[in-house]
This record gives C-alpha cells, structure tokens and sequence, in this order.
C-alpha cells in the first residue's frame, strides 16, 4: 500500500468513527495532510476542545496529549505512539517543585506548557513561547521561578527585566544543539535571508535573530514576508513545511542536528493502526490531576 492508499483509508476511517486527528507542526508531511488541525500544541488543544468529536487522536508527544485531556476531559483521548515522550517535559518532577515553593514562598512557579500534567498540578500558571513574556509581566510576583526551559526563561527575563527570575537546568535538548558558529556559518552562506529563531534556543543564538517566536509565529512571519530567503532556527520539519507553503521562497535549515526524535516516532500506520483500535494510547488522567492541572491553564487564560 503507498502512502495515497493509507491515507484514503485513514481518512475513511475518521469520518465513519467520527474522530478528530491533531498533528503537530513537527510531524510528518504525510501525517499533517490528513489531520483535521496542524499547529502548536496548545492551539491544538483549544481546537479539540471546541470540536464535535468525542475522540481525539494526537499525533505528537505524551504532554500534548494530556493537554487535550485537561482541557476536554469528557473527550477519549489517544497519543497515535505510546513511545513518544518529551525529554524537557520529563526534567523536572512535581517533588522538586514542591520542595522549592516549600523554601521559596514568595515565587510564583511558571511552568512552560512543554510540561507533564502533573507537574501543572504545582504550578501557579502555565506558558506558552508565545505568551510567556505578556504573561510574566503580568504576573502578580517579583520572584519568578520559570521552568522548566532556561532559554526561553532566559529570553523571557531579558524582555521583562524588572521580575527577578530563577531558572532550572532544563530544556530541549534539540533547540539547545543549534549554535552560534552555525548561525554565523549559515549567514555567510546566505547573506541576504532572515533568521528566524524559536526562543528554546541558546540566548546567544537568540541575539542573531531577525525574528524570535513560537513555531507558528515563526511559520507566519515568514509567509507573510516580502523577503524570499530565511533561516530557520528550530526544527528541521518548519523549513520542510515551509517551502511546500511557498514554493517561491528559500527556506534553509541550519543544522542537519535539528532533529527531533520523538516526534518522528509517529508514522502514518501508527496513526491507522490507533483509528482501527490496533494501537496507540489513551490518555488517563485521575480527576484530581485534571482539576489541578486546568488551573494553571486557566490562570494563563486569564492573564491573556
């Protein structure tokens, strides 16, 4: 069977059991085709929030899946590969949190959305790369303790520099690989594109930037741009996605590193074999992690 044929019968597969398939930016060209909603992993949430269908099947990592849980309870919930997690969301757990708050009673605990459900649980408000910064500085705190990404902690606290924050030693592994010298090599190489760069990046990486934002702000920066050329500063699959939205522009990605593991592990039979019931994995959360874990998410709501 070639890639066409499976993606008809996912397809088939979906409407007849009325499921809504969610795919993140990251995954695979073939997978983001067929899926109802492409995008960041919260917009992805609030859209399976809002739709009709009673089961949701996420084609990305384990935290986005509990996401869509906390926001749609009521909703079967599967992750298309049991096996792929997020190694930042699984850094720091909600021990080390609570012995922290313990200690520290005047912070504010910020928990970055790249993290697990019960780690939220903890948590005084949640982020997205997106929103941290507004959300910070809007935050009734001095004392911050942002986790559990240090670039974007980072990069936050360069832009609100009136909050004092405390970072962990945490982040993603991949966006951290991405150097400097890489940059400066690409730029030779391409001396009239625009950087553009997620802020999980180092924050010397970061200070090359054209342009810092979320992977869809990134993607939306560089459509609706009048320049043809681009660096892309985060995972490899945007540069990919990109040049099929504009087949007119140059999209480069900088490091053959920029690979992000876990979210290949999805494959299009995966995403088929959980619509005919032969796998994935459904997400359970126990009542009082949903209720505790939506609070930190409706705190960054309302902080807007």
């Amino acid at each position: 069977m070639n890639i066409a044929e499976l993606q008809k019968r996912i397809t088939e597969e979906k409407k007849r059991k009325k499921i809504c398939i969610l795919a993140h930016s990251y995954q695979s060209k073939e997978i983001k085709e067929i899926a109802d909603y492409v995008g960041d992993s919260y917009g992805l949430s609030l859209k399976a929030k809002d739709t009709d269908a009673e089961s949701i099947v996420m084609c990305g990592v384990l935290f986005m899946a509990e996401t869509v849980k906390i926001l749609s309870p009521q909703k079967r919930v599967l992750l298309a590969n049991a096996d792929a997690g997020c190694p930042m969301a699984e850094q720091i757990d909600k021990e080390q949190v609570q012995l922290f708050k313990r200690e520290h009673p005047d912070y504010k605990v910020v928990a970055y959305i790249n993290t697990t459900a019960a780690l939220k649980t903890v948590c005084d408000v949640c982020v997205t790369s997106s929103s941290a910064v507004n959300i910070v500085k809007k935050l009734d705190a001095k004392n911050i303790l942002f986790l559990p990404d240090c670039n974007l902690g980072s990069y936050v606290a360069q832009m609100v520099p009136d909050k004092h924050i405390q970072l962990m030693n945490g982040g993603c592994p991949i966006h951290a690989r991405l150097s400097a010298a890489e940059v400066e090599r690409a730029k030779q190489q391409h001396p009239e594109a625009l950087f553009l760069v997620h802020p999980e990046c180092k924050p010397e990486v970061v200070q090359l930037a054209d342009f810092v934002g979320s992977t869809t702000a990134i993607m939306e920066y560089a459509v609706k741009s009048d320049k043809k050329e681009f660096l892309i500063g985060t995972e490899n699959s945007i540069a990919e996605q990109l040049a099929y939205d504009c087949p007119d522009k140059h999209f480069y990605p900088i490091s053959k590193q920029m690979l992000c593991p876990n979210m290949r592990l999805t494959t299009l039979v995966d995403l088929y074999h959980t619509l005919t019931g032969e796998g994935g994995e459904v997400i359970e959360l126990d009542n009082e992690t949903l209720v505790n874990a939506r609070k930190c998410i409706n705190e960054m709501i309302a902080l807007g």
